[in-house]
């Protein structure tokens, strides 16, 4: 049940926010979906989800799904039923190289709730790839720096790391530079201060956490 109820919830918020106002419809949808799950009329409820979800999911899956774990529907139709905090409605775009952007509706408006000048994100080892291919495309030789590991940060400067990537073996390092954009979304495997990303035949992205960021340690 828990692995399919996140998809429900997000499918359920995604068809309560396409729906009419904001500030009204998400309440009103979900009061109609508890409604319909403590009534056990699961093919209203499932008229509730949205387009992308049951894309995904069939209504016999669905239905069979929620008849095989009634205690969960039961305490799901509960909590929502009797729930008491204030609802926000949150929107997010994806764009560029996996870049999000989330807004949330505020005072009869979207307003960007997410700090849109964090170019450079070193969080998480996809948020530093990423943040070092845009670095790369840019040109910002500087920002890229930040980036090598401390191992690594006596033996290069920003002319060398022109020179790396801009200099005699720029088309080499232009050809595995796309081949990391092309794969951004690979799986990523994290272990404690270190992870690792295969991408390409046979190609890995290592990385390093230092002091709380993410550093690139090897690219192939």
């Amino acid at each position: 049940m828990r692995r399919l109820l996140a998809p429900v919830l997000l499918g359920l918020l995604a068809a309560a926010a396409a729906c009419g106002g904001p500030r009204t419809a998400p309440t009103g949808t979900l009061d109609r979906y508890a409604a319909a799950l403590k009534s056990k009329n699961y093919d209203a409820a499932y008229d509730l989800m949205s387009s992308s979800f049951r894309a995904q999911v069939s209504k016999d899956e669905f239905v069979r799904m929620m008849r095989d774990n009634p205690r969960e529907v039961s305490d799901t139709a509960s909590r929502l039923t009797g729930r008491k905090s204030k609802i926000e409605v949150t929107a997010e775009l994806t764009y560029g190289i996996g870049d999000t952007l989330q807004l949330v509706h505020e005072s009869g408006g979207w307003r960007i709730a997410r700090n849109p000048l964090a170019f450079y994100d070193q969080s998480t080892p996809r948020d530093a790839l990423r943040s070092f291919l845009r670095a790369y495309r840019l040109g910002r030789w500087d920002i890229m720096l930040r980036f090598v590991p401390k191992s690594y940060a006596a033996l290069m400067n920003v002319d060398k790391m022109k020179t790396q990537f801009a200099g005699e073996r720029k088309q080499e390092m232009a050809e595995l530079m796309n081949m990391l954009e092309a794969n951004i979304a690979e799986p990523i495997d994290e272990q404690g201060n270190e992870a690792r990303m295969r991408y390409g035949a046979g190609f890995e992205v290592k990385f390093v956490r230092e002091d709380g960021r993410w550093r690139l340690r090897d690219l192939d």
